[in-house]
């Protein structure tokens, strides 16, 4: 079942930025990383406009105002022409009004790069934007934020003293982010509080969980003679499908008669890791998810894996932080298996991000696709409604009752 990833790798997380020390990128998280050659271009129809060519963009006006700013700007001589460039460049990606697209220059794509090779400094967050406001999507297992006490879909209002209004996510990471140690403020709305919080985060070096596993009995108590194999993945990075194939071999040993797997809090990961995992629970060859671009091109993926549990009853876990690949999952489950879902409404991220690198190795981070569940559904702001909708209070948390747990063994046991 493991298989070695190629060179185009498809990242399928958030665009949301994980909140330790990323600058540019999430979970890693939703987005393709097609690596390209840097190339000289010429762009058609962009021009200084000549007369009775109206179809030409006045590109002219670029170096009006750049010969403006030179001229009359009162700290002209201190400017750096490149980095005039770089924010010219990172405007043209924010008008696009997609928080998914982005520029990186030089520095925040190398940090990027090192950033998403495992281990972070930060608080352990994913953030994005929800109804034009900055958000929690997932605290990430025993980090500084979920310590804290965070949870998906809180409201971020400020960051120390300054206001999120209008903040695109990569100006929100590089605020939140920090050397181990050091301190951050975030001033926090939740809907079920009357008024917003402060709270106060230690950063903390950050490693990622990915997989906890244990048999559980039909009263949902864990225990070695249970027959409920209970799967939690965390993220979809790439060694998700080797750490899952390791945990399958010993729980069949256990002869497991039913499987729940929790997604909950998962932003995402690589694609090809949840057609993966996909493999494991459907036939061989079943659609997971199709790929729709620009053009209308369609390109879909199949499972290709043993089908080992496809014949076993499985009930799945999601919640507000779970995105992109777990819904990509979670779907294709419930399409192609008619499989349960319990929890709360999952997050909806649902579009492909391609990695370019240009010339001077700064990069480019682009929508280029939507995602479309099986049945056709587009998972981009609609995610996934549970069969089961059960909440779960922070009350419930404090008592160390899980609702949402106790109903999928519910609703498993029912199926045994």
């Amino acid at each position: 079942m493991p298989k070695i990833f190629n060179n185009r790798i498809f990242i399928t997380g958030f665009s949301i930025i994980i909140l330790i020390a990323v600058s540019g990128g999430a979970f890693y998280f939703g987005y393709q990383r097609g690596v390209k050659n840097p190339q000289t271009v010429i762009i058609r129809g962009v021009a200084n406009l000549e007369e009775g060519k109206t179809e030409a963009v006045d590109f002219g006006l670029f170096w009006e105002a750049w010969k403006i700013l030179k001229e009359k700007y009162v700290g002209a001589e201190n400017l750096d022409n490149q980095n005039l460039v770089y924010g010219a460049v990172s405007g043209l990606l924010n008008s696009l009004g997609d928080q998914n697209s982005v520029f990186m220059p030089p520095s925040d794509a190398k940090k990027f790069g090192e950033d998403i090779s495992g281990e972070f400094s930060g608080i352990g967050a994913e953030i994005g934007i929800r109804n034009e406001q900055l958000v929690i999507i997932a605290p990430l297992k025993s980090t500084p934020a979920e310590k804290a006490g965070l949870k998906p879909l809180d409201k971020i209002l400020k960051i120390n003293d300054k206001s999120t209004d209008e903040m695109i996510v990569d100006e929100a990471v590089k605020l939140i982010r920090g050397s181990k140690g050091t301190t951050v403020v975030l001033t926090i709305l939740r809907n079920s509080w009357e008024q917003s919080k402060e709270i106060s985060i230690i950063r903390d070096t950050i490693q990622i969980p990915t997989l906890d596993w244990k048999m559980l009995d039909l009263s949902g108590i864990e225990s070695e003679n249970g027959n409920i194999a209970y799967f939690h993945l965390y993220n979809f990075y790439e060694n998700a499908p080797f750490l899952f194939y390791q945990a399958v071999i010993k729980a069949a040993l256990s002869n497991p008669k039913g499987i729940i797997l929790d997604l909950r809090n998962n932003p995402g990961g690589y694609l090809e890791a949840s057609v993966d995992l996909a493999g494991w629970f459907m036939k061989r060859g079943e659609l997971t998810v199709t790929e729709e671009f620009r053009s209308g091109q369609k390109e879909e993926f199949k499972t290709y894996g043993s089908g080992f549990f496809k014949d076993l009853p499985l009930v799945v876990l999601i919640n507000e932080g779970s995105a992109s690949a777990s819904e990509i999952l979670a779907g294709a489950l419930r399409d192609n298996r008619g499989i349960k879902l319990v929890g709360k409404k999952s997050f909806g991220k649902g579009t492909v991000q391609e990695l370019v690198n240009l010339k001077d190795s700064s990069q480019i981070k682009i929508t280029v696709a939507h995602w479309l569940m099986p049945k056709g559904q587009l998972i981009e702001k609609n995610g996934l409604t549970p069969d089961y909708e059960v909440n779960l209070t922070e009350e419930d948390v404090k008592n160390g009752k899980d609702l949402q747990l106790e109903k999928a063994v519910e609703v498993l046991k029912s199926l045994l």
